[in-house]
Parts: structure tokens; sequence; C-alpha cells
């Protein structure tokens, strides 16, 4: 994994994915007017079970499926923490995929899944989990974040 990416915060403020080297990140597509937003419920709770372990979700709000993340970043704010309590750190919204695709879906769109399958993003809330090693695991949008699989996988990479 290359942590020199540079990165926004939702509020626009620069940082670095450099900033969570060491750590283990679960790194998400999120929308908010998804099927799958229900997640972000999940998604906190992994946050909150082990953040004190050296995890982190990261949220990176996207536009490019369905027009589901039509929103503002002080609207993706709001929406998030009044309605899920969303404390993990949120980007700036981004493109997954395509020629505009940010640096970091550049990276990680490389990284196959369990089945072998590399390549674009195929919707909101799809997955990438990064050890504290940099090591990628790929986990497409309908495996849910409490999934024990997932689980596992965060977990091992704690150790």
């Amino acid at each position: 994994m290359n942590y020199d990416i540079d990165l926004r915060t939702l509020e626009g403020d620069p940082c670095s994915l450099e900033d969570y080297r060491g750590e283990a990140l679960l790194i998400v597509n999120v929308a908010s007017k998804c099927g799958l937003t229900p997640q972000y419920s999940e998604l906190q709770a992994l946050h909150d079970k082990y953040s004190a372990r050296g995890f982190s979700v990261l949220g990176f709000p996207c536009n490019q499926f369905g027009a589901q993340e039509p929103g503002s970043a002080e609207e993706i704010r709001e929406f998030c923490s009044a309605r899920y309590g969303v404390t993990f750190p949120m980007f700036e919204k981004l493109n997954v995929n395509g020629p505009e695709r940010h640096p970091l879906y550049a990276q990680l769109t490389a990284v196959p899944d369990a089945s072998g399958k590399a390549g674009d993003i195929e919707w909101n809330f799809e997955k990438f989990l990064v050890g504290r090693d940099g090591a990628v695991r790929r986990f497409r949008p309908q495996t849910k974040p409490n999934d024990p699989a997932l689980v596992q996988a965060i977990e091992s990479a704690l150790t």
C-alpha cells in the first residue's frame, strides 16, 4: 500500500493517507441515499469497537452510483451524524471509477476480491481492509460490516 496519497477531509482540510500508516483501516465508498446506507450503523459499531486497538473506518462519499450522494459536504456531515451517529473520519466526495478516479482508488481497485476479481468498484459501500502492514483485502458492497468473515479479517489485521 502506498500511503503517499493526498486527501481532504469532508470539511476541506488537507491531510494524507500517511496520517493513518500503522493502523488497520476499513476504507469504504459511502452514499446517503442508497439501499445499503444503513451499513453506516454497522461501520460506526466497528469503529467504536476497535478504534482503541488502532483501527479506523474511513468514509469516502461518492456520487457515481445512481447519483446517491448528491449532497454538499455540510449535508453529508449532518446526515451521517444525525441519522447514524457517525464519528469515524469522513473525506471529501471523490470518484472511485473512470478517468477522474482518485489516486487512492486507482490503487485499491487493483486489489482482487476473494473470487480473484479486481477492477472497478461495483457499487456504494465496497470495503477495503488495509492491515497495519499495508496488505489490502477487498470486500464487495453486499458484505455487511458485521459479516463474520470481515470481522475475522479485522481481528487478524489488529494482531
